[in-house]
């Protein structure tokens, strides 16, 4: 059974993904966006469809401010009516549990509770192992050597780190949750209003209770006068004065294990509602999220392996993100540089299409989001290969720079959310190298609007991370939704850009300058140019590509010699194709 921690992640969300993704209402979705997304991750990398959504009936209840009044009192934001959550979140999670509801998925809250009581009273009654989700560490305190309950907490470069009985010795240093909520009342945390021991810290507080076993046997020592097993004479006066605040502050800790939640934990899940999902999801913006944990609910329902693979713990969105230790593309470096280093062969099946037009070929969208316009500098934040609405995979990659606030507008990624969540750079370039080998090997056609740039960025990107493959010889043929437009439509007034062109070919664009929509509009684009013109519907995958050269070598002459006609006489527009 998977138990979420679900304000922990809200709030996790809330502050890490870009407020600018906003509902038909221009209402901020961030946070549902990501509880949804980090729900079918688990789903997906448990392959269980056993998940509980706990939550705060009371994120301060009386019994724990009767024994420590300064517990959380520093987050309440409004004194009248006693709450921490800012509106803008407030105001979302209604949506939120509307969706999770609809799907199934049991949401758990007692009145006078948190939800760390509700996740620590299941798992007590669980029969099967438990995995919580949550970063919050003092649900550490749970793990035991009796049950069988681990914590998946998320870590920096987007990771998750799995910790069970097992690994609290070398993690924390303690033997069991029970020491380890003793570690962290002598520790404290500020945030919580938990004052701790002064000037003693994680580690220190790890060396005193491996020496004497326990916070009572340390308080004990302390008064003897010890002076050994790093009871120091004033660490033994710290302890003696705070003794009370941590007695105060292990009881504050002690999560409660009989409230009464009123679920049956042997019926979860719950029946899933796709019409009340629909509902929930009409003019919210979450589509894509919500597809994604329906897709991850039926693969667990039906014990079918997704077709877009396990969601990494590297936290991007989309169906597959292929951005961490959880799974990918499937590709692994090494097999990257072997398909790369020299030019993979066409595939039997690859060959036998080639003849055929490229519309009854595979078409996969591609698009990239980046920290800059010079393909030569621009560095992946995030990237999409999309076959369908609900057949994504998608990447966050920490790009190693910063990215400027002119890129962090268009696509909403910032700095420290790629950094925290992000794969590192290499890694990104390789795995999308060699989803791009698998395509040319099997005769598919990616699709892209202005994709010209996107090569251009992942040839500079591969030449900066991954030298050692040769990225021309691993590119499938590719349909450039700008450059057949533009051939298309030559005199058409007004801008060429997704937006507009989406617009043009009655494509719907939801959440432009994300990567997996705009791969998704280019696809749509492509499909609607082809059914347009019949000539061009015709062309074989060969003949599309030697076709968009020949348009795109005229497009950019014409557009250079009108550029010199208005007067700059030293322009330069490269008609390189399907990339410089």
């Amino acid at each position: 059974m998977v138990l979420i921690d679900t304000p922990a992640l809200y709030y996790r969300a809330f502050y890490s993904v870009p407020d600018s993704i906003v509902n038909d209402d221009g209402q901020p979705v961030n946070a549902v966006r990501g509880v949804l997304d980090a729900i079918a991750q688990m789903i997906r990398r448990f392959g269980s469809d056993r998940v509980v959504a706990t939550m705060d009936a009371d994120w301060r209840p009386a019994f724990r401010t009767a024994i420590m009044p300064e517990y959380k009192a520093a987050r309440v934001r409004d004194e009248e009516a006693g709450t921490e959550i800012p509106p803008e979140l407030d105001a979302q999670l209604p949506i939120m549990r509307r969706v999770i509801e609809a799907a199934g998925i049991p949401i758990a809250e007692v009145d006078g509770a948190e939800a760390d009581d509700v996740i620590a009273t299941m798992a007590a009654e669980s029969r099967t192992p438990v995995i919580i989700v949550s970063p919050d560490r003092d649900l550490l305190a749970l793990i035991d050597t009796v049950s069988e309950v681990s914590v998946l907490r998320p870590r920096k470069g987007g990771e998750w780190e799995a910790i069970g009985q097992a690994d609290l010795p070398t993690a924390y240093g303690v033997p069991d949750g029970t020491r380890y909520r003793e570690l962290a009342a002598m520790r404290g945390d500020p945030s919580d209003g938990l004052p701790g021991a002064p000037g003693i810290g994680e580690k220190t507080a790890a060396t005193l209770l491996e020496s004497f076993g326990s916070l009572e046997s340390i308080i004990k020592a302390a008064k003897a006068g010890v002076k050994t097993g790093g009871l120091s004479p004033k660490r033994a006066a710290t302890l003696i004065e705070s003794e009370d605040a941590l007695h105060k502050t292990v009881e504050v800790m002690r999560c409660l294990t009989d409230v009464s939640h009123g679920i049956d934990v042997e019926s979860i899940p719950g029946p899933l509602d796709r019409s009340a999902v629909d509902a929930a999801a009409a003019g919210q913006n979450i589509r894509r999220s919500v597809d994604n944990l329906i897709s991850a609910l039926d693969d667990a329902r039906t014990g079918a392996p997704s077709t877009s693979g396990a969601p990494s713990a590297s936290g991007a969105q989309g169906t597959t993100v292929a951005t961490g230790a959880a799974g990918a593309t499937g590709a692994t470096t090494d097999t990257v540089a072997s398909a790369a280093s020299t030019p993979p062969a066409i595939s039997p099946v690859a060959a036998a299409n080639s003849a055929e037009s490229w519309t009854q070929s595979r078409l996969v969208g591609f698009d990239l989001e980046t920290t800059g316009v010079e393909p030569e500098t621009a560095r992946i934040v995030t990237a999409a290969f999309v076959d369908s609405a609900v057949d994504t995979r998608t990447w966050l990659a920490d790009p190693g720079i910063e990215i400027p606030e002119t890129a962090r507008a268009i696509h909403g990624i910032t700095t420290e959310f790629a950094q925290a969540n992000g794969a590192p750079a290499a890694q990104v370039v390789a795995e999308l190298c060699a989803v791009f080998a698998e395509l040319r090997d099997t005769g598919a056609v990616v699709v892209g609007h202005n994709i010209v740039y996107d090569l251009s960025v992942m040839s500079a990107e591969v030449k900066r991370h991954r030298p050692d493959i040769d990225f021309p010889a691993i590119i499938p043929t590719i349909v450039d939704t700008f450059v057949v437009d533009k051939h298309i439509d030559p005199y058409r007034r007004g801008k060429r850009t997704l937006t507009e062109t989406a617009k043009v070919w009655k494509v719907d664009l939801l959440d432009a300058h994300d990567a997996s929509a705009d791969a998704l509009a280019a696809l749509d684009i492509s499909r609607a140019l082809a059914e347009n013109s019949t000539e061009i519907a015709r062309l074989t995958r060969a003949e599309i590509m030697a076709a968009q050269g020949e348009w795109k070598s005229s497009q950019a002459a014409g557009l250079q010699a009108w550029l010199r006609k208005k007067g700059n006489a030293e322009a330069v527009v490269d008609g390189s194709w399907p990339m410089p």
